[in-house]
Formats: C-alpha cells, structure tokens, sequence
C-alpha cells in the first residue's frame, strides 16, 4: 500500500511531462510554417521584382533601341515600369520586416496596408490592358520579321530564363496581383488567433482582397468603356441597315424620356459630382476646339503675309535702304519664318491635335451615358412598377452603373491632365511667339545700325521724319488736286439693239434724269445686292435702303432689281447719237395723248437724246468663215453689229463689221462687255 502510494507522485510528473511534450510539438510546427510562409512571401516577392527588372530594364530597353516602327512597345509593356518601381520599394520593405523577429507580421501586415492604395492604382491599369498586349503578341506572331526579332531579343538578354516568349514575362504581374491574398492567407492560418497580429493580419488579407475585387471591377467598366467609346463613322446606308424594330423602339423610348425631362413630367436623375466633372469636361472640349480654329486663322494669316517676296524682286539700286530692306527679308523668309513654323508644328499643332484626338474617346462615352441614363430610369420605373426585370434589363442597368462609376473616377484625372496639356501648348505658343519678336528685332536692329541715320540724336531724328512726313503731304495733296481735275470720264460707246432697248425701257419706265452709270464694277455681298459690271446703265428706284441707309441705293438694272453703293454710281450723261435710226421714241404713249388732249396740237414735241452707254460688242470665240456671206473672227476682237438677224429673221446669226469686211456671225459668239478703263492717268503740265 505504501509502494504503491508512493509510485502516485511519480507517475503523474511522468503523465504531465508527456503531455507538455506533444503540447510544444504542434506549436512549433505552427509556428515553423508561419516561418515558411513569410520567407516565401519575401523570396518569391524578390524573384518577382527581378523578373519584373528584366522586363523592363533590359527587353523592353533593347526592343526600343532597334526602333521598330510596327511594334507597340507601350500597347505591349504597359505601365511595367510603374509597377517595378512600386514593387522594388515594397520589397525593400519586405526585408526590413526581417529584423523584427517579435513584430514582423505586425509590420508585414502595416506594409500591405500602406501599399495597397498604391499597388490598386498601378496593377488595374495593367490589367485592363493585358487582353490588348496579349492581341498584339498574337499579331506580331503572324509577322515573321517582329517575331525573329523578339525571340533575338530574348536570347540576348534573358538565355538563363528559358522564355520562349513575352507571354512568359506579360502575365507575371497578373499572376502576382491574384497570390498576395493566398500568400497573406497561409501566414494567417498558421498564426494562433490568440497573438496580437491575428486581426492585423486578416485585416491584411480583406484588403488585397478587396484590392482584387476593385481591379476586376475596373477592368469590367474598361471594356464596357472600351464598346462605346470608339467614334463610329457611319454612311448613311450604314445607319439604315442598322434600323430595326428593337432599335427604333429603344431609340423613341429615349426621345419620348427625354421630352418629358425637359417638359418637367418626370424628374430628371441629379448626380451634382458628375454633372460638375462634365462640365469642366466640357469646358475643355470647347477650349481645345477654340484654339485649333484660332491656330487655323493663325497659320492662314502666316502664310498670307509670306507671300510678298520683295528680296526677289530685282530692283535697280545698288545700295541704300531698299537693299537693306530686301537682305532683312530674305533673311526672314529664309531663315526666321521657316524655323518658326517648324516649331510651331512640333510644339503646338501637334499636341494640340493629339489633345483634340484624346478629347474623341471620352466625348463619346459622355454621349452614351445619357442614352444608358434614359434607360436606366426607364427600368427603374419598371421595376419599381412590377417588382422584377429581365436578364437583358437588368444587364442595361448594370452598364449604365458601369459606365456612369468610370467617368466620375477617371473624369477628375482626365481633366486635370488635358488642362496640363492645354496649358503647356499655350505657354510654347506664348514662348514662340516672345522667340519670334526678339529674333526679328534683333536682326532688325543690326540692319538698322548700318543706316545713314543710325547715329543721329533721338530729337533731331524725329525732328527729320517730321520735315519729310510734311513734305511728302504737301507733294500727295497736290496731286490728288491735280488728280481729281483729270480724272477721265467713262468713254460712250453705242449699244447693240439688246442693250439698246434696254437702255430704252428703263428710260421709258423711270424718265432720264434718274439713269446712273456704274462706275466700277460692283460684287454683291448681301442679300438683295446686286453685281453689275463697270459701264452698266442702272435706273434709280430709291437713295435709300430700308433701314435708312443713304449710301446704298435701290436701282432698277434692266430686269433684277437691288441695292447697290451710292459711291459707285454716276448720273449718265446722254451724248447725241450719230446713227440714224437710233433717236429715242416718244414717251408718251397713246393712252396719255388721250389723257392729256387739251394739249395744243402745235406744240412741239421734245426730242429726246440718244443714249450710248459705255459697252462694245467683241468675239467671245474665234470662228472661220465656210462661205462668201460670211466672215471670220478672232477671239477678243471688236465688231460692230449692223443687224442682230439674218435676212430670214432668225437671230442665230448677225450681220457684223469686222475691220471694214461684212458678213454674218454666229450670235452666240458675239459677247457685249463694258469698255475697259484706260491704263493710267495723264497729269496737266
């Protein structure tokens, strides 16, 4: 009994010490795997980060030196170098955490914590883009040149990899993006939810997470972006072969939505953060299309004023100012202006047309917000009506959300950068513009040290310019005096039979003394203006437009009736013909000598004078005479037209005098213009 009372204590410390043993062993192993599982972490981040080096570094590096016009490095590559420079930063980080032996998970999860806003912004970019890059490999396989020159690329830079390929390196970020969870996950599950990192650590593993599911979220919106963002250019049978009865019914559904918004029948959906995001979107669009209009005008007006070319107009003077002035331009049609323009065009026009190019895109994603906003209210009445939708109704729904969470994430961006660029191509235009001004002044400052009068003191120089400014009016004032006393009048020639009654009706209608003559040909430019040729007989109707304007007249032209510049218009003075036969018929018609026959039979009736207008008759084309009755012409030479007709009366041909010969011409190649004005003016001696 005593033995074996004595053999208790014994016993139980053996039976407890056992069990500490098999308690300790699965506490070492938990933790020997949490070890494990950091160490991976950190070593399979630094392979990554190497790899990613590689890529970018050394691939990508000696694919751009060779300068290969079809390949896409950026459509390829990305944002990779973003990545590893995040990357190399995280992965320093990593390592710091070594030393921490009590805090390291603490820290491993604090540092995914700060970087996960970060590795979100670079990796969705990436991987909205690598569907593209994986397209354009695909490509470049189909081109044996691209591709021998890829595979050379990665035989020299990367042999000890075994990549065959891009897609080797391409889907590694990817690939990384998608393990911090499962790596961050095997850390949790072998740490004892009795530490203190515990919750850290799970709150580590919900944010990369997250970070995943806001990735995949955004590569969805991209490609619901990238449907409807592609300016499409239609033909209009394009647009007809796309009617169909779904789509007239979405597109009537839209308008009718869209009437009762603006008529107030239903309440239009308010998202004050986007509509104040499109407005300065907007806001932009306008900026840029201003500024590209404005640069037009600019560069038309450039070329407008580079057109005088005075250096190569040989000018009988040796030396002097005018030389001095054709070596200053030519050195600036040769040399200023030329570079200039180059460098407008590289630093103006071209990336204000690549902003204008960039503005497309989004322009047309705004432009299907709204109709995807129409439907989108347009199912939520449904719903809110029936309580369900269908697939289709509720797939529509989910792209407007999709498209409308795009442009209120990437707009505020989109506009700060697009502002950016707009003001950098305004600050080039600003500076070429300084540039221009100081290199022109520059040349023309040593142009002018080499002038007679260089040296002269200020006053005495103004003095001069004074003295010659008032000898030359007195020179101009007298010959606009001797000008004006000179100046020749219209020369009169007589009218063809066409003209002439013309000239006749309008005397007949208006009476003599309102007759003008046109004295320089006039273009009309508004509406009811009329376009008449120099010498042209007009019959004033009124001195006065219909807004009271005395300087544009109302006038009768034969037939059109219109306004015309008072300034271009002189009373005609009618000079006695010296053909019989032309004397002007009486005015007074039958029915007025019935009207008036208290007049006294013997009182004489008023000879009227005939009018001969300044227009002659010349060949429009040249014609060859076939027969003795008739004679041949040159184009442009003056004739005079006997008889408008044949002997039978038909008025395709006419009996002319061409240079004292007489015969019959076609009429048709007859052409009355106004007599030219004499070349020059003749001074009094």
């Amino acid at each position: 009994m005593a033995n074996a009372c004595g053999a208790d204590p014994h016993a139980k410390d053996a039976a407890e010490t056992e069990e500490a043993i098999y308690e300790v062993i699965p506490c070492n192993r938990m933790e020997l795997s949490q070890q494990l599982a950091v160490e991976e972490l950190i070593t399979t981040e630094a392979s990554y980060v190497h790899n990613i080096q590689l890529c970018v570094l050394d691939i990508q590096a000696h694919l751009q030196k060779k300068q290969l016009p079809d390949l896409d490095l950026e459509g390829l590559f990305s944002n990779t170098n973003e990545i590893l420079h995040v990357s190399r930063r995280f992965l320093k980080g990593l390592e710091a955490t070594a030393t921490q032996e009590h805090e390291q998970l603490l820290c491993i999860s604090a540092l995914f914590q700060e970087f996960k806003e970060e590795m979100e912004n670079v990796y969705k970019i990436y991987c909205a883009s690598y569907e593209h890059a994986l397209l354009l490999l695909e490509s470049y396989r189909k081109d044996p040149r691209l591709q021998e020159e890829i595979l050379k690329t990665l035989n020299a830079t990367v042999p000890h990899t075994g990549a065959s390929d891009l897609s080797f390196f391409l889907v590694m970020p990817v690939q990384r993006i998608t393990k911090y969870p499962l790596l961050l996950g095997k850390i949790l599950e072998n740490t004892p939810a009795s530490t203190s990192a515990y919750p850290a650590l799970q709150a580590a593993v919900c944010a990369m997470a997250q970070v995943n599911t806001n990735i995949n979220e955004y590569k969805r919106r991209r490609e619901v972006a990238n449907k409807y963002n592609k300016a499409e250019h239609l033909t209009l049978r394009d647009r007809f072969a796309r009617l169909n009865t779904h789509s007239i019914a979405k597109k009537t559904t839209r308008l009718s939505r869209l009437f009762m918004h603006e008529a107030g029948i239903v309440a239009k959906t308010e998202d004050r953060e986007y509509d104040e995001l499109e407005e300065k979107f907007q806001c932009v669009v306008s900026s840029v299309a201003v500024l590209k209009e404005n640069m037009a005008s600019y560069l038309g007006h450039l070329e407008a004023f580079l057109l005088p070319t005075p250096h190569k107009c040989e000018l009988q003077i040796d030396e002097g100012p005018a030389q001095q002035y054709c070596h200053f331009a030519e050195y600036l049609h040769c040399t200023v202006y030329p570079e200039f323009k180059r460098r407008l065009d590289r630093l103006v026009c071209q990336p204000l047309y690549s902003l204008s190019d960039m503005l497309v895109g989004p322009q047309q994603l705004v432009k299907k917000r709204l109709d995807k906003l129409l439907d989108y209210e347009e199912i939520q009445e449904r719903k809110s009506e029936m309580g369900s939708v269908t697939y289709d109704e509720e797939a529509a729904m989910n792209t407007y959300l999709a498209i409308n969470a795009l442009l209120v994430a990437e707009l505020p961006r989109f506009n700060q950068v697009a502002l950016q660029l707009l003001g950098q191509i305004l600050c080039s235009l600003s500076t070429l513009q300084q540039d221009l001004a100081a290199q022109v002044l520059h040349q023309a400052e040593k142009e002018l040290e080499q002038m007679p009068h260089s040296r002269m003191p200020l006053p005495s120089f103004w003095k001069m310019v004074e003295d010659t400014l008032q000898q030359s009016g007195a020179q101009l004032r007298t010959f606009c005096q001797a000008f004006e006393m000179v100046t020749p009048s219209l020369v009169t020639k007589p009218l063809n039979p066409t003209e002439e009654q013309k000239v006749l009706s309008l005397v007949s209608k208006h009476g003599p003394d309102k007759l003008y003559q046109v004295t320089s040909n006039i273009r009309g430019s508004k509406d009811l203006d009329l376009t008449l040729q120099r010498g042209q007989i007009v019959a004033l109707l009124q001195s006065v437009d219909t807004k009271g304007n005395r300087s544009r007249w109302l006038v009768d032209a034969g037939g059109p009736r219109g306004f015309v510049p008072a300034g271009k218009l002189q009373p005609y003075c009618p000079v006695q013909s010296q053909q019989p036969g032309m004397q002007m018929p009486a005015l007074e018609s039958s029915t007025e000598r019935r009207r008036h026959s208290y007049a006294s039979p013997e009182a004489p009736r008023p000879q009227m004078a005939t009018f001969t207008p300044a227009f002659q008759v010349v060949a429009g084309f040249s014609f060859t005479a076939r027969s003795p009755q008739e004679v041949s012409l040159q184009a442009g030479q003056p004739v005079v037209v006997l008889e408008p007709h044949d002997k039978k009366g038909s008025k395709e041909w006419s009996l002319v005098d061409v240079s004292g010969q007489r015969g019959y011409v076609p009429s048709s190649y007859l052409v009355t213009i106004p007599v030219q004005e004499p070349m020059g003016w003749s001074l009094p001696v």
